[in-house]
């Protein structure tokens, strides 16, 4: 296919021509275009861009160069919404529709179609084909724990693109390998085909199976599920099923876009009136099990690492949700002050990857939720560090002068205690 096919002078000829460079051939060889690729977009005015590592990159492709015009997004736009009516009218009415796509053999996709501008833009999440498991993806242990809970409401929030969709597959595969239970998942869309193995996964995607996850969840109480998965909670009525749901004895898995658990009981506040504050805190505390927050950081060396926050559920946290934070009860110090359970917030574990320098003291500010914490947590570690290398240093024998006899040992004197 010659350049001058999508050439900026000859716009209009994109969207016949897409069908002969074909979607499918584009996007193989944005993937392959280097490691690490986790995104594809298309926006007017850039040329195709992957983001690989949390850095995005232009890719060469001849056909959209040197950049995108607005009907090549719209020919990539139309091609991925087919003859869907749902799709157009989400977008005609919400400037954004969501959707999956699939390049055989090759890779699936999440695909958010939106405007901008007035123009088309795709974005295209790479999916995983394969479940990964908890100790692949190196995630904190206790997450075993929380798989094995048997009702109440476990949330996973973080904002998008952060792997929360990735560390409930991770739960729901450990679910899978130990229990017999029926799962029912609300997705938008399927990102994660789960085998039947132990457990039975019946998996629902938002538009093709049901119309939105408060009609999804509430036709998930009639179908026996054991667990109920919510791709995510955007609105009171999901989040007052969700709570139901849980009461009745199920066990609920949601995400919410916030990133503490501090900021999710008050999101989960907000969703109701000032009027049913007290008594939807009530229903919280008693149901609430865990709340799971991550981000993705830059490491050193290159790539990205995930940082946690943890938070279960004891006397202490119920009593912060059940009143509200105060000097007394502070959801942070609650956190912080409960290490023996497994839960730790993001300033413990960003300082940990600090010390073993896997992170840089920038990442670790930037990243922090409690920056006055951090700053006072890195100081300490940097002294500390610079202490133990001194010592390492430091250390010598004061032979001079001694007489060591049969059976003595040597004094070991710091540099401070030398004599001046």
């Amino acid at each position: 296919m010659a350049a001058s096919s999508f050439s900026p002078a000859d716009p209009n000829a994109a969207g016949t021509a897409l069908q002969h460079a074909s979607l499918d051939s584009v996007l193989t060889t944005m993937l392959e275009s280097m490691l690490g690729v986790s995104d594809c977009l298309f926006v007017v005015g850039r040329p195709p861009q992957v983001e690989a590592y949390g850095r995005l990159c232009p890719v060469d492709i001849p056909q959209f160069m040197p950049v995108l015009q607005p009907a090549h997004t719209k020919a990539v736009a139309e091609r991925l919404m087919g003859e869907s009516e749902r799709l157009r009218n989400d977008f005609r009415n919400s400037g954004s529709c969501d959707t999956s796509y699939a390049v055989p053999n090759i890779a699936r996709f999440r695909v958010n179609i939106f405007r901008q501008n007035g123009n088309y833009a795709v974005v295209m999440r790479k999916l995983t084909n394969e479940v990964p498991s908890i100790d692949q993806l190196k995630l904190p242990q206790i997450l075993k724990d929380v798989s094995r809970e048997k009702n109440g409401i476990i949330l996973v929030t973080g904002a998008t693109g952060n792997g929360k969709t990735t560390s409930l597959a991770a739960i729901m595969n450990e679910v899978n390998q130990v229990a017999d239970v029926h799962i029912v998942t609300l997705e938008d869309p399927i990102e994660f085909l789960h085998t039947h193995k132990r457990a039975t996964f019946s998996q629902r995607e938002l538009g093709k199976d049901f119309l939105d996850f408060a009609t999804g969840l509430r036709a998930a109480l009639r179908q026996a599920p054991k667990i109920i998965l919510v791709g995510e909670i955007r609105d009171r009525e999901t989040m007052e099923i969700a709570l139901t749901a849980a009461e009745t004895g199920h066990t609920v898995y949601a995400t919410l876009h916030t990133i503490s658990a501090s900021l999710s009981i008050n999101r989960i506040i907000g969703f109701f009136s000032k009027d049913e504050e007290g008594y939807v805190r009530q229903r919280l505390a008693d149901v609430l099990r865990y709340i799971i927050s991550q981000r993705l950081m830059p490491k050193v060396g290159g790539g990205r690492i995930l940082a946690t926050e943890i938070m279960g559920s004891s006397l202490r946290s119920r009593e912060a949700v059940l009143l509200g934070e105060s000097d007394l009860r502070d959801l942070h110090e609650i956190i912080e002050s409960s290490r023996q359970f497994g839960w730790h917030s993001f300033e413990q574990c960003l300082i940990e990857y600090y010390r073993d320098q896997r992170i840089t003291e920038d990442t670790a500010m930037a990243y922090s939720v409690n920056k006055p914490a951090m700053r006072k947590a890195i100081d300490l570690a940097k002294k500390e560090m610079t202490q133990q290398d001194e010592g390492l240093t430091g250390l010598r024998l004061n032979l001079t002068d001694l007489h060591i006899g049969p059976g003595q040992f040597a004094p070991i004197s710091m540099p401070s205690e030398e004599k001046k």
